[in-house]
């Protein structure tokens, strides 16, 4: 098995991150500094920066995050992360992309790097589908430019989408929105591209993958079949 992989699959971090760690001379094998393209097998001894790592049974999660809390392991601020939601007695678990502070609904927790690497490499175009609500009235005409690519803060011009209003008054307008990447803060900005704030974001899918009724801040493991689902995303 190749360095990267292996290392991934003990759940250090993706293959590109791991490949970051070889290069920068972090990991050894039996004693020795590695080099990228290295083949490893269960036999050796595999080290990053000094502390031994062993392949062991990935663990997946998917979590509904509230608000309030950081999408990461830690923070030097001592705010509240996603982790401070999972018990104590899980594995080396990370958070699969990211949903910003004041952003909540689905977030998939693991340790398998490999997976996380393939939901979130922007080449593999996972779709993921979110609540918006904004202030005011909404038609669908207004969501012609966020459906076509709209030019966001940055001078960045996102990916077509796909958009649809699922309620409208004259307080407030929610729309279903599916995007194949993930740029920071990208959907807002890309209501904000129109003259509208977000008031509410809440990721409610990736892929077919749903909360099933989780109530804010619960959890459950995923199933073997979620698990070789998200595999084929």
């Amino acid at each position: 098995m190749r360095l990267n992989k292996f290392l991934a699959s003990c759940g250090v971090a993706s293959r590109r991150e791991c490949d970051n760690l070889i290069s920068q001379g972090k990991v050894r094998v039996n004693g020795r500094v590695a080099e990228l393209g290295l083949d490893v097998s269960e036999a050796d001894e595999v080290t990053v920066d000094g502390s031994p790592v062993t392949l062991k049974k990935n663990e997946y999660y998917i979590l509904n995050k509230p608000k309030g809390y950081l999408s990461t392991v830690s923070d030097d601020k001592g705010r509240k992360t996603v982790l401070d939601l999972l018990p104590s007695g899980v594995g080396r678990v990370y958070p699969v992309g990211r949903l910003d502070y004041d952003s909540e609904g689905l977030l998939i927790m693991t340790t398998d790097g490999e997976l996380a690497q393939r939901l979130t490499h922007p080449s593999n175009e996972v779709p993921k589908t979110y609540l918006v609500k904004v202030e005011g009235t909404l038609t669908e005409a207004d969501l012609n430019p966020i459906r076509s690519g709209i030019e966001i803060e940055g001078g960045y011009v996102t990916k077509k989408c796909k958009a649809h209003i699922v309620e409208t008054n004259r307080e407030y307008t929610k729309v279903h929105i599916t995007i194949t990447e993930g740029k920071n803060r990208e959907i807002r900005k890309m209501f904000a591209a129109i003259g509208r704030e977000v008031s509410l974001l809440k990721r409610i899918k990736v892929g077919e993958l749903t909360l099933r009724g989780l109530d804010r801040g619960a959890y459950r493991k995923l199933s073997k079949e979620e698990v070789a689902y998200l595999m084929t995303l």
